[in-house]
Formats: C-alpha cells, sequence, structure tokens
C-alpha cells in the first residue's frame, strides 16, 4: 500500500509513474492492484502486496451451477452463460495465480452461477461456498459510506460538514469536509502505507489497535495536498468517516451496520468484529499470503528469489487467518461471505438501501480519478465507476488485506452482479488474485469485450 496514488490537477502524468499503486488504491484498506479490462481498472484495498500461495491438494472442485443457459432478453449485451465453461475458466485462472482457493458468484438474468476452485485450508477438502465468511477488507467502505450518507438523510450530518465539528486534531480538518473524505480527496497520509504499522502487526499480529492509534499514525506525517484539489486514496479517510458515524449515530459502528444496514437486508454472514475478536465464525476461510505484511500493505514488489520459490512450490506461504484486523476498522475490517455481498452490491446500487435523494447523489458522486482521463476509472462516495463496453457499466469496489482479495460489482444497465474472492491476496507474479480474476468471468458474460487476461 504504499506508492502514492495522487492524481493532480496540475500533474497529469500522475498515474503514469504510479499506475500499480493507482489500480489498489480502490480496492482494499488500499485498492488492489492495477486490473485494466479493455479500459477497466479495478479499484484498490488497504492492504496490497504481492503475496502468492502454493495450491493446497483438493478434490475436484464442483462444477458451476445455475440455470441453463437462455437467450438474453435484450439480446445485445450479454452472451448466454455456460456453467460448465465458467466453472473451467475459472480453473485455469486460479491455477495459473496459485490460489489456493477461489469463490465466484454472479447473478444475471439468466439465472444464479457459481464457480469454487481448490479449498478453503491448505491440507484439506473444503472448497469454498456462497456462505463461506471471510474479511472484506476496502469493500467495508461500501458500508461506512452507505451509513454515512443514513446519516446525512437523517439529518444527523451533513456531507458539507468539516470533518473537525465531529473528531478534534485532524490536520486541516476544517477545511476538510464529509464528502472529501467519502471520495478520497482530503489529501490525509495514508496510515497503512506506514512501514512501523506492518512491523508491528508482524511482531504483534493479535494486538488490538484503536482507531485513534492509526489516526495517529497519518497525523504524524504531513498532508499530501491541500483538501480538493486531488484524488489519493487513502485509508484514513474511512476511519475518520467511522469516528463520525459513531459521533452522529450516537452508536458503537458495528451496531450501527447491524441496525441499519445489514439486519434489515438479512445479511446474517456480515459483521464488524470486535476489536479484540480474532476468530471468523464458521464456515470460514483460512487466508495466505507470502511473507510479511507490508507486502500486502504496500506496494512493495516481492525480490526475484521469493517469486521462483512460490511460483516452484518449494516455498509455503503463511497464514494470516487470525491476524487481528482491528486497524482496518470502518476501512476494511467487516467480515461476510460471497452470497451477502451480492446481496448488499445489488441492494446499495438498486436503491434498497438509501432514499431517492441520497441514492441519486451517491449514483452520481463518482468523478474521475485522473482529471486527464475523464472517461477513465471514477471513484465516489465509497464505490467506483467504469464503463467497459457501449452497454455496460459496473459500480463496484475490492478489498485486500493479508490473507484474502475479493472483488463486488454490480451493472444496473444488464442487471449483472458480481463477486470474487481468494484465499491469497497477491499471486507469485505480483497481481492482484481476484482482480485478476474479473476479465476472465466478464468474458463469459458480456459479448463483443476484448479482455485481457481473460483464460
Amino acid at each position: 500500500m504504499s506508492g502514492r496514488f495522487i492524481v493532480e490537477h496540475e500533474d497529469r502524468d500522475a498515474d503514469m509513474r504510479k499506475p500499480r499503486a493507482a489500480a489498489r488504491r480502490t480496492l482494499l484498506l488500499t485498492p488492489c492492484a492495477a486490473l485494466l479490462v479493455a479500459g477497466f481498472a479495478l479499484p484498490p484495498d488497504p492492504g496490497s502486496a504481492a503475496p502468492s500461495e502454493a495450491r493446497a491438494a483438493s478434490p475436484a472442485p464442483p462444477a458451476a451451477t445455475g440455470a441453463a443457459p437462455s437467450p438474453d432478453p435484450g439480446g445485445s449485451a450479454l452472451k448466454q452463460i455456460d456453467p460448465d465453461a465458467l466453472q473451467a475458466a475459472v480453473e485455469r485462472a486460479a491455477e495459473e495465480l496459485k490460489v489456493p482457493g477461489a469463490m465466484v458468484l454472479l447473478r444475471t438474468p439468466q439465472g444464479t452461477f457459481r464457480a469454487s476452485v481448490g479449498a478453503t485450508e491448505l491440507g484439506a477438502a473444503d472448497p469454498p461456498a456462497t456462505d463461506t465468511r471471510f474479511r472484506i477488507a476496502s469493500n467495508t467502505k461500501t458500508l461506512t459510506s452507505a451509513l454515512v450518507l443514513l446519516l446525512a438523510q437523517d439529518g444527523r450530518l451533513r456531507l458539507a460538514d468539516p470533518v473537525s465539528d465531529y473528531v478534534p486534531g485532524v490536520p486541516n480538518g476544517q477545511h476538510i469536509t464529509i464528502a472529501q473524505l467519502l471520495t478520497m480527496r482530503s489529501g490525509l497520509y495514508n496510515y497503512t502505507d506506514a512501514p512501523q504499522l506492518s512491523a508491528s502487526l508482524d511482531a504483534e499480529p493479535a494486538e488490538a489497535r484503536t482507531p485513534r492509534e492509526m489516526l495517529a499514525i497519518a497525523f504524524s506525517r504531513p498532508p499530501n495536498f491541500p483538501p480538493g484539489t486531488a484524488y489519493e486514496y487513502s485509508n484514513t479517510n474511512y476511519v475518520l468517516l467511522g469516528l463520525v458515524a459513531e459521533k452522529a449515530g450516537g452508536q458503537p459502528l458495528a451496531r450501527q451496520f447491524r441496525e441499519r444496514l445489514t439486519g434489515p437486508l438479512a445479511l446474517k454472514g456480515t459483521s464488524l468484529p470486535d476489536i479484540h475478536d480474532t476468530s471468523l465464525p464458521a464456515p470460514s476461510s483460512h487466508g495466505y499470503m507470502y511473507g510479511g505484511t507490508a507486502y500486502a500493505l504496500t506496494d512493495k514488489p516481492y525480490p526475484a528469489d521469493v517469486r521462483e520459490a512460490a511460483e516452484s512450490g518449494k516455498l509455503k506461504p503463511l497464514d494470516y487467518t487470525h491476524q487481528n484486523p482491528s486497524y482496518a476498522y470502518a476501512a476494511g475490517g467487516a467480515v461476510s461471505t460471497a452470497e451477502n455481498l451480492a446481496t448488499w452490491i445489488r441492494s446499495l446500487t438498486t436503491g434498497k438501501v438509501l432514499g431517492p435523494a441520497l441514492q441519486k447523489q451517491w449514483l452520481d458522486s463518482p468523478r474521475a480519478q485522473d482529471p486527464a482521463a475523464p472517461d477513465g476509472q471514477k471513484y465516489g462516495y465509497g464505490i467506483a465507476y467504469q464503463r467497459f463496453g457501449p452497454k455496460a457499466a459496473m459500480y463496484f469496489h475490492g478489498g485486500e488485506l493479508p490473507g484474502f482479495n475479493s472483488f463486488v460489482g454490480h451493472d444496473p444497465d444488464n442487471d449483472v452482479t458480481l463477486v470474487v474472492w481468494t484465499n491469497l491476496p497477491v499471486a507469485p507474479d505480483g497481481r492482484t488474485t481476484a482482480n485478476a480474476m474479473v476479465p476472465t468471468v466478464l468474458d463469459q458474460v458480456y459479448a463483443g469485450l476484448s479482455l485481457p487476461g481473460a483464460h
């Protein structure tokens, strides 16, 4: 997560100098590594490194399941989906990326399709399923932003309010608005880039870390630019938004998530763990990574010898399942399932969470990350947006932290919902795994697209 990605109005080459960091910062605590799908760049996450892992021994994965292919009523954007072809394509992609386990959940007007590969634990045989719990990392931001908008809808805060009205001691806090935090335009240093955080996580993985401690790391560095003048993905923004929501809502963040978001939608597999909770409720997946935490939280590449050993299978990945996620908090600490995330992203995109006025603001909020590329990837109120075909566009986010990588997205034009998660965040070759699988799945769904990286 280190390599800063700043797109300034005055510097149109910033994203060219840091393309990988740019793509990542959208997905997790840091967005994930850049993934270009015919111009479709996936967002970043709170940790983004380059871990990889050896495949687990497991029985043949279950075949993709779904409705039999049927003609798409529109006929122009969607292909007829072949469940067997989808399963085979996901298997090939997972093999190439060397992930221990992967789960793809796809919902279209043709039905629901599932492709499961590998296992949830190295050396075991349990395949990932749609109800398997995993750490969703920066996809938590979609929950945090929705809660903040609901509080605005209630009149408990205004998006134009300065963050200093809710959280004291923020550098430039009187000039940073809630809206600028939501859209990654505050200029505040990204605390997950700080080397001391990765070192601390490696030394004391189970230790509880408070939001205030994370902000202290961020505030010990000067801001990177004046508020509102540029875009830079920073997890600091969403830690602050969690505290804003607690102040305005008068309740702990986890309780507000449960009462305002996950409860009404019956998302029983989704939760924000207590600060001391390092467990994952069953059924759940283990999460793996090569090397130290810095490989996931910064853009630090694997050394050549590590990559070689990982690709050959001589180096086994470390189990990060029970590293305490409290440092991620409102920026990336939640747990969920593929089934829950699919319901959540579609509900959020189609107006089942917010009222009409705030829903329109949410839909219209994404702005170009790079002013020099107005038709490129956009980021708004905790959501990214990209058009990747003449008749297809997606609201989406991604998540990455030690152990897991995930992607969630919904295309309202064609009613397509996609969730992909893996239990290895970065492949030996440096690709962010779930994001790298997205072109493979989209190639099975959409007609007339040429998708680099599709299998």
